[in-house]
This record gives structure tokens, C-alpha cells and sequence, in this order.
């Protein structure tokens, strides 16, 4: 109510000193008269409600970026004003930029994460299911990492398993791929899907990956776009908003969170990593109060999908090669239908199967993380995944004959997919074990062939891509090819772009084994 009356009395306030006397006239009295409706109003409300009527009204953008540029700490009003001003466009793309700017330079703390969180999560609709389904909605979401692809093999891996997954998922943020470009990639994928055809498709296939409508938290798709383009991704309180804000708005049952750590992720130590979890744990208590609730924390780690009625639980994971052996959208792809075919890289696959083990033992779906594991793989091996991808994608507006060209056994799929017109190999300067491969140089360089954005809306280059010919723990010889580079450039590959990737890779004498890229299980 208060919110609405500000706003009407704002889109007349920036005329009033420019129309004629008798509409002036007109104004005041509607604003004595808005003015005595409040006064009546909040002296039922008690002090400190009076206080937030009082503060509302006073409230400017510029006065709020000023106010957290100096360090200060934002109220509820304040975050909620500014979340408002996003999604009503109210706010200058200027003062979005600078208010993401301080907030990404003098960081959030736990209120105020809090706070952007809730406000994020209510500035849309909140998504609701058929009732039959409950106890079995399920999602994941990775922090983001360099060749991530995971999403593309689990959500139908976990539809194969009888699970609903209405994954929402996001286009590539700063290095880091986005599942949604890489399901374009794709001709004829569909991302954008109303909430009556998510039900349908769930309904028949199990599962959707689709991008944010204009309707869910809308707030955060605009936040999210210009922290892509103005270097203010990499901070703990802004990634915790995002991803639980859409999260919540999904109402799921249960949720798996893949918070990766290392070169190839926003967060590069694995204090950041735990400082992240931290910040998950901001709980909302439903039954509470707006302050009240909006205070509330505790200590267990992913109590912030917990105390929203999402089971959670968080996967610490190790990011500092890249996943797979394949980096670029199309490429992504590719090796995403190889691992449905049962035939992905070890590291991969081991991924997929943790994270899906641990969300059907959270609901209850095996009686232990070993069964839970193992009903994953199994739908790898056995060839259900596949079958729930081909639908998915089906249902999402890709043809009959290009699924099956894509999804069959043996098939070429860059005769469907896009191919970039050269390649360039990289040859390893030594002999020797392969220790560690820079997963940020390779992101670097794919993004800069044209596999990432430079700005919102960029289009982007399906085609181009990076191959890893060996991976972590391989031997290799010298002069012997590393990596094939997939790209468009004309003429000499750029030097600058072939000593990233020679310089990614460190060469040891001794054997090393890739373990599990699972670093912890925080439940």
C-alpha cells in the first residue's frame, strides 16, 4: 500500500511546478488529501511502521548510491526502493551501473543480503506446480565454471529418475558459459517459455531448461545483465541474491548447489567458496514478520533454500581445469550427448552423478547416497537420459529430424550443429605428465573468439571453441598436440591468444591422478 502511494505520488510530482495554477491546485489537494490517508492509516501501525512511511517518501536513487559508495549499510527501505526502481525502470541504467559498483566495492553484509534477496524473489510472480508433483520439484545451479555443461546431461538424467526440473537458467556471465547459450546453439531451441507450457512440457517430458520470464524475479534478469557487462560479478552477496531469489521463486522441493572454487571461478579460494555458503544461510522464516524475517540467520550452511521450504544441500567443487574436454557452446553440446551416450570424460560424469546422487537422497528417492548415485549413472548407461534430453528439446521448438540427427548413436553433430571455419593446434613445449591445465586462460580465449559477450545483448559465436586432446594426469610428448582451437578468425591466429593457452598447461615429470572434483558436501 505504502509503496503504491509513493509511486502515484511521484509520476505527479515532477510536473507540478510546470502545469497551470488551477491543476496545481488539483495536485495539492490530492496530496493533502494522500497525506491524511497515511497520517490515519499509520497511527495504527505503531512507531516504527510510521518511521518506514516517513523514509519512503524521502528516498532518492542518488542519495542511496552515495550512501553505500561511502560504506554505510542499506535498510530494507532502501533496497526495496532500489529493487522497485529496477523493475519499473525508474532507475537510469547509469544508476544501476554505479549502485552494482558500490555495492561490488564495499560488498554486502548479511541483512543487507538478506534484504536484496527477499526483495529479488518478490519483485515477479512466484511459480506454482500441480499438487501431485509435490516432493518431487527439483533443480541444481552451479556458481558458474569454464566448459560447465552439467546442467544439459542432469536435468534430463533426473527427469529419467521420475523428477520434475524446471530449470531456469542464465546466459554466460563475464568468463563463464551460460547454459542457455549453449542450448541455443541448438536450431530451433526455444529458452523463452511461458509458465503454462513449463507445466506442459514437465508434465509430459520431466523436464525444461528455460531463461527467466519477464515475470520471474524480474529484477534480478536486468541485475544480472549489467553485472555481466560492468565487471561486477564476483561478489559473494550479489551471487547469493541472484541465485536464491530464483531459486525460491521456482518452489522447489529440493535444490543441489554447485559452488565451484578456483581459477576458472568467481570465487578463487575455498574461504570465499565457504563465505559464499555463509551468506546462503540467510533463513527466512515465512511465519514472521517482514523485520523480523528479514534478520534472521543461522550457522547451518544452505539454510537459505532450507528455511524457504527447499531442501538444500552444497557441493564444494574444484574449478581450476576445465570440466569435460570441450569448452565453447556447440562443443559443450557435443560432449553433453557423448555423456548421455555413457561415453563422457570421467571427470564429467563423476560430477553429474554426485550432484544428482545427493538431490535424490535429500527427497528421499534411494535408501543410500551409493543407490542414489547409481540410479544416475544408470540412466546414462542405459540410455533413459538421452531419451529425456531428445524430448526436452523437442518440446522447446527443435525439430523431429534434427533431434534424431543430434542424439544418434555414431552421428556427426556438427552436421547440425554450427563449425567454425579454422583450427589452430597447440603443442605441448615439453614431455611429460600433464599436472594442471588454467581453466581462466581458456576461458579467455574462447571468450574473446567470440564465445562470450562484451556487452548485454552481444550476439555471440556458437561455433568456436577450444578441444583438450589430453587432460590432467595424461602423458604427453613434446611437440605432441594439446588442444585444438576452434575459430573464425581470418588470417594468423593472434599470438597474444596462443600463449594463453600454451602457458595454461604445467608439465610435471611424475605421474598425478584427477580425483573427484568434489571437495565437500555441506548438507
Amino acid at each position: 500500500m505504502i509503496r503504491s502511494l509513493y509511486r502515484k505520488y511521484h509520476k505527479i510530482r515532477p510536473y507540478y511546478f510546470s502545469v497551470n495554477t488551477s491543476l496545481r491546485k488539483f495536485i495539492s489537494c490530492c496530496t493533502k488529501n494522500t497525506n491524511k490517508y497515511l497520517k490515519n492509516g499509520t497511527e495504527k501501525m505503531g512507531s516504527q511502521n510510521r518511521q518506514r512511511v516517513d523514509s519512503v517518501f524521502r528516498l532518492r536513487i542518488a542519495d542511496i548510491i552515495r550512501k553505500k559508495r561511502d560504506g554505510e549499510s542499506l535498510s530494507i527501505e532502501e533496497i526495496e526502493f532500489f529493487v522497485e526502481g529496477v523493475v519499473n525502470r525508474s532507475i537510469q541504467d547509469a544508476q544501476l551501473g554505479a549502485m552494482l559498483m558500490a555495492m561490488y566495492i564495499r560488498s554486502l553484509d548479511s541483512e543487507e543480503t538478506t534484504y536484496l534477496t527477499r526483495a529479488m524473489t518478490h519483485s515477479g510472480e512466484v511459480l506454482k506446480w500441480p499438487a501431485e508433483w509435490k516432493g518431487r520439484i527439483v533443480d541444481k545451479h552451479s556458481t558458474g565454471g569454464v566448459g560447465d555443461k552439467v546442467s544439459l546431461i542432469l536435468a534430463p538424467a533426473l527427469a529419467a529418475c521420475g523428477m520434475k526440473v524446471p530449470m531456469v537458467s542464465g546466459r554466460g556471465l563475464s568468463h563463464t558459459g551460460g547454459t542457455l547459450d549453449k542450448l541455443e546453439a541448438i536450431p530451433g531451441f526455444t529458452v523463452s517459455q511461458s509458465h503454462a507450457n513449463m507445466i506442459k512440457i514437465l508434465e509430459n517430458v520431466g523436464c525444461c531448461i528455460v531463461g527467466q520470464t519477464s515475470n520471474l524475479v524480474p529484477a534480478d534478469k536486468i541485475m544480472y545483465a549489467t553485472r555481466d557487462v560492468t565487471s561486477t560479478t564476483e561478489n559473494i552477496g550479489l551471487i547469493t541474491s541472484s541465485i536464491i531469489s530464483k531459486k525460491v521463486a521456482e518452489s522447489l522441493d529440493a535444490l543441489v548447489l554447485d559452488v565451484k572454487i578456483g581459477k576458472g571461478a568467481f570465487l578463487k579460494n575455498e574461504k570465499d567458496a565457504r563465505e559464499l555458503a555463509q551468506r546462503m544461510s540467510l533463513k527466512e522464516d515465512k511465519n514472521r514478520n517482514d523485520t523480523a524475517a528479514a534478520t534472521t540467520t543461522t550457522t547451518t550452511t544452505v539454510a537459505a533454500g532450507n528455511g524457504s521450504g527447499v531442501q538444500t544441500v552444497a557441493l564444494l567443487t574444484d574449478m581450476n581445469s576445465p570440466i569435460g574436454k570441450k569448452i565453447g557452446n556447440a562443443f559443450e553440446v557435443a560432449e553433453s550427448i557423448e555423456c548421455l551416450h555413457g561415453n563422457g570424460p570421467n571427470d564429467l560424469t563423476d560430477l553429474v552423478t554426485r550432484l544428482g546422487g545427493q538431490l535424490l537422497y535429500k527427497i528421499n528417492a534411494a535408501e543410500s547416497m551409493d543407490a542414489a548415485i547409481n540410479m544416475i549413472a544408470s540412466t546414462l548407461n542405459d540410455g533413459r537420459a538421452l531419451a529425456k534430453f531428445r524430448a526436452m528439446i523437442v518440446a522447446q521448438g527443435v525439430q523431429e529430424e534434427i533431434a534424431d540427427k543430434l542424439c544418434r548413436k555414431g552421428a556427426d553433430v556438427f552436421e547440425v550443429l554450427p563449425k567454425a571455419k579454422y583450427t589452430y593446434e597447440i603443442q605441448c613445449a615439453k614431455s611429460g605428465h600433464i599436472h594442471s591445465i588454467d581453466s581462466m586462460n581458456c576461458a579467455i580465449v574462447t571468450g574473446k573468439l567470440g564465445a562470450g559477450r562484451a556487452k548485454a545483448g552481444e550476439v555471440i559465436n556458437f561455433a568456436v571453441g577450444i578441444h583438450l586432446k589430453k587432460h590432467i594426469g595424461d602423458a604427453i610428448e613434446k611437440d605432441e598436440v594439446a588442444m585444438v582451437v576452434h575459430h573464425d578468425e581470418d588470417g594468423i591466429f593472434p599470438e597474444e591468444f596462443a600463449g594463453l593457452l600454451k602457458d595454461a598447461f604445467v608439465i610435471g615429470d611424475r605421474p598425478v591422478t584427477h580425483a573427484t572434483r568434489v571437495l565437500d558436501v555441506i548438507t
